[in-house]
């Protein structure tokens, strides 16, 4: 199957298991993929990009990859924060199995590799972390944004990794407007062609100017 159907929820490709060897929280480590699921040799550039230039996670509280594939994101969230929660989201089975199996291979009890629905509507995430799949179409990724952006937790980030011929300027300028009211966009990074774009979600009451005497 195609790089570009990993979005698909039951792959119809030969599973065709194998193992590879990843750099994840700094450390080498061997996961499993598979075929039909986003970058199954190796950690792709923009997850890479995105890793290398998103602040530690929160070390306690609800964390989100979005659109997890086999799981180097979020399994870096829960390598780096032992004690948050990870939740692995995709629509794709075979992902969310890989997840599992990686987390458990890695000794990870803190990832939860679950469907969107699945996910209790009363969680608040301290930090997004995401290699959104663009290919999905306009429509559908703006929508999935609307969706997971306003369960940040106040004073929260998203971060998200997006390359620049996909869109990313584009998509910054939706998010700014979307996004207006209790929130900031920036652009936080570039790299290999990728930007990372970065969501704060402010408090309330919002934090006010420091007074210089």
């Amino acid at each position: 199957m195609a790089s570009d159907h990993y979005f698909s929820a039951t792959p119809a490709s030969a599973e065709n298991l194998r193992r590879i060897r990843a750099t994840l929280a700094g450390r080498s480590v061997e996961v499993t993929t598979a075929g039909g699921v986003f970058s199954p040799d190796h950690v792709d550039s923009g997850t890479a990009v995105l890793l290398a230039n998103t602040p530690p996670p929160p070390a306690g509280g609800h964390l989100l990859d979005l659109g997890c594939g086999w799981g180097p994101i979020a399994l870096t969230l829960a390598l780096d924060a032992p004690h948050a929660t990870v939740w692995a989201v995709d629509v794709n089975e075979r992902a969310l199995d890989l997840v599992r199996r990686n987390a458990r291979d890695l000794g990870l009890s803190n990832v939860n590799a679950v469907l969107p629905d699945d996910v209790p509507d009363d969680l608040a995430f301290r930090t997004i972390r995401s290699n959104p799949p663009i290919r999905v179409g306009k429509n559908e990724l703006h929508g999935l944004l609307e969706r997971w952006i306003p369960r940040l937790d106040e004073r929260s980030d998203a971060w998200l990794v997006v390359q620049r011929n996909l869109g990313s300027d584009s998509l910054q300028r939706w998010l700014d407007a979307t996004f207006a009211d209790g929130y900031t966009v920036t652009r936080a990074a570039t790299g290999r062609g990728f930007r990372v774009i970065k969501v704060r979600r402010h408090g309330s009451p919002p934090t006010g100017a420091i007074s210089v005497p």
